[in-house]
């Protein structure tokens, strides 16, 4: 798949710089920082990216995992001639060489220090490995192994971040690199909000002790932190039911986003905020809610028109309910 390469910016519409301008400010303020380089348990050395931003907050984390001479490099940072420069002289200072380069996702801020590498190391050509590869990368399977000295990572396909967001698993220590799904500081962005909901279930099934993030610090109860974000996407899905149901009260039986989100946040928001940031989010959630089959919408002058249904409702008279497929890695 050709992708536009970039970070966050082409991730969701309703992810807009300007409406999100505060909260960015407010996410990166009191970051912990990370050093260079840390060797933060005994199989895994973080290299941090050199492209700190609002988007990257401390910048991407990337990892050397392994114990002996050959390790597994997971992810790639954005292109930055500062981090080329720091891999090279980690790898020299330290003895070590890269076997495996596994990429979590298409962002550019993860793969797009894939051609540096390949410039300083050619032997890494046929190494790159990605879920829907680009090409001359090669393709990673759902639970695919790969084994250097002292690690053994395992591939977890965990779409909605983006399609085709991988976290690995680090078997010998029951620990989980989450990509950009479960972030060290605040919450990722998504493509769809019923997938990225489903993969953090399927993450929590795997019951690894601690998460190492591409961006922000170690998560030392993975799980919890997991629990703690589908709670708070729970909660805007409850909002937002409860508003259509305050809507209806008051006989509004079809209403627009922009009426659901005046019920919740109420009329004083900025028309910027409004359009840019709030509507499209609750978009979001409603067509999560649809996938699941608590609500449905009829279009109307262009409008969609949406409703609270129950599990005895057809889906006849042109009314739509969207159902989310879950997509997985090749086999």
């Amino acid at each position: 798949m050709t992708h536009d390469k970039g970070g966050y910016k082409q991730i969701n519409k309703s992810l807009n710089i300007c409406a999100f301008e505060d909260y960015l400010k407010g996410q990166t303020a009191n970051l912990d920082p990370i050093p260079d380089v840390e060797q933060v348990t005994e199989r895994v050395l973080r290299v941090r990216g050199q492209n700190p931003g609002k988007f990257t907050f401390q910048g991407t984390n990337t990892f050397l995992v392994g114990t002996g001479a050959s390790r597994i490099l997971i992810d790639t940072s954005g292109g930055e001639p500062e981090y080329a420069k720091l891999l090279a002289s980690t790898l020299e200072s330290r003895n070590i060489s890269i076997k495996y380069v596994l990429v979590t996702h298409w962002h550019g801020d993860h793969s797009g220090g894939v051609p540096d590498l390949i410039r300083m190391y050619p032997h890494l050509k046929d190494h790159i490995y990605k879920n829907d590869p680009d090409p001359g990368q090669q393709d990673i399977h759902e639970g695919q192994e790969f084994c250097v000295e002292g690690a053994t990572v395992i591939a977890l396909h965990c779409p909605g971040h983006s399609e085709d967001h991988m976290c690995f698993i680090l078997k010998e220590e029951n620990s989980m690199f989450t990509g950009d799904n479960i972030l060290g500081t605040g919450t990722s962005a998504v493509e769809d909000l019923g997938i990225f909901m489903f993969s953090l279930h399927k993450m929590m099934d795997q019951k690894c002790r601690a998460g190492h993030p591409a961006h922000g610090v170690t998560i030392d109860d993975l799980n919890t932190k997991i629990s703690r974000e589908l709670s708070s996407k729970y909660r805007r899905e409850k909002q937002v039911i409860r508003a259509l149901r305050n809507l209806r009260d008051y006989g509004q039986n079809r209403p627009v986003v922009r009426d659901i989100v005046e019920n919740i946040y109420g009329n004083s928001v900025d028309e910027t905020t409004r359009t840019l940031a709030l509507e499209p989010f609750i978009d979001e959630v409603l067509r999560k809610l649809a996938g699941d089959g608590k609500v449905g919408f009829q279009v109307r002058a262009g409008q969609k028109k949406w409703f609270l249904i129950g599990n005895e409702q057809s889906t006849a008279g042109g009314i739509r309910q969207v159902q989310y497929p879950v997509t997985r890695a090749s086999a």
